[in-house]
């Protein structure tokens, strides 16, 4: 039992015990009489009872009662505030098919003692079993709303890993490319070595802003710098990255088609995730395409190669595509993945133009 119990079970006592003592001394005489001691005292012990309701509130019932009947039994007439205030404590800590034999035995004892009609300790009965349901309504939106912050929350770090998962593969894979083409040229062309270092560099300047960014906003920081997410309109700059790292990468996508702003963010990771595969898994592609196209209401976003997978069953989906995967069916559309016709490997997302 903890404290802010406890607090609150002794002025319900007291209360209880005060009004119990008023109705004993209005009862055998003119107000102000004291009643016998014996008979206030037992009411006394009756109202302490209540104290420990909270642990047993069928046995706090029955021996305040059993107290209650006693009294009337000497002739003393209760007045029954314990037993109803215990009747009521049962109905409010109580399943239903315990509390109501409980009613049905406190009621037949108060009428046969004469301390009360029977709608008086149904009335009790009624109040606490309210409190009950009122009480478990709430609880149960407590535990809804606690529900829906856990979901919320784990929502949000799948996105954030999402996103962490697009920044960071790319971006080493791209680096990757890079270094191995420089360290193929080295020897046979320094120029060209060293423009692909440039731009390894300059990718991993930007991978480090970006995941920057991304941690600023994480935090909430008031000066973080919001940028927009990348759109359709950066992936022939994601194209043009990975060509210059040695991809030979052809892209087909229309300057004046839109679509709302989470859908072209997840054309966007869906161009990264399949060029970071093809970096990645295919052997000596010759051709890599890359394709978004528009319908009334759709966009199919595609990329496919010709090369060889570096292990068999590279259609397995692995931890990005299962991302990816999460991430177009949180669009509305859906993601396929499979052998292509070339011999590579294909990915092609469905998407809405709208966001559902």
């Amino acid at each position: 039992m903890n404290v802010r119990a406890r607090l609150l079970d002794l002025p319900l006592a007291a209360g209880t015990i005060g009004i119990e003592i008023g109705l004993l001394s209005d009862s055998l005489g003119a107000p102000g009489t004291p009643a016998p001691v014996l008979t206030v005292a037992l009411s006394v012990v009756a109202g302490l009872l209540l104290l420990v309701h909270r642990r047993w509130p069928l046995a706090v019932l029955a021996a305040v009662v059993g107290i209650e009947a006693g009294l009337a039994a000497a002739g003393s007439y209760p007045g029954g505030a314990p037993a109803l205030v215990a009747l009521g404590l049962v109905a409010l800590h109580e399943e239903r098919r315990r509390s109501l034999p409980a009613l049905a035995v406190t009621a037949v004892v108060l009428q046969a003692g004469s301390i009360s009609a029977v709608p008086v300790p149904v009335i009790a009965w009624g109040v606490g079993y309210f409190a009950q349901t009122q009480l478990r309504y709430i609880a149960t939106l407590e535990d809804r709303n606690a529900q829906v912050a856990r979901n919320a929350a784990q929502a949000e770090r799948a996105a954030v890993a999402r996103e962490l998962h697009d920044i960071v593969a790319h971006s080493v894979t791209v680096m990757l490319l890079g270094v191995r083409g420089a360290r193929d040229t080295l020897r046979t062309d320094p120029d060209l070595a060293e423009e692909a270092l440039r731009r390894v560099e300059k990718s991993g300047e930007e991978s480090i802003a970006e995941l920057r960014r991304m941690l600023a906003v994480l935090r909430d920081e008031p000066h973080a710098d919001r940028a927009p997410a990348p759109t359709i309109a950066r992936i022939p700059e994601l194209v043009a990255a990975h060509r210059a790292a040695g991809m030979p990468v052809h892209l087909r996508v229309p300057d004046d088609e839109r679509a709302a702003a989470g859908i072209e963010l997840t054309a966007y990771r869906v161009v990264q995730e399949g060029l970071t595969n093809v970096a990645r898994h295919a052997v000596n592609p010759t051709r890599v395409d890359v394709s978004v196209t528009f319908t009334d209401s759709h966009l199919e976003v595609s990329v496919e190669d010709d090369g060889q997978a570096v292990v068999p069953g590279i259609s397995t989906p692995g931890r990005g595509l299962v991302g990816l995967r999460e991430r177009t069916r949180t669009a509305g559309g859906t993601l396929s993945t499979g052998p292509a016709a070339t011999g590579g490997f294909r990915l092609t997302a469905h998407l809405p133009r709208t966001s559902p």
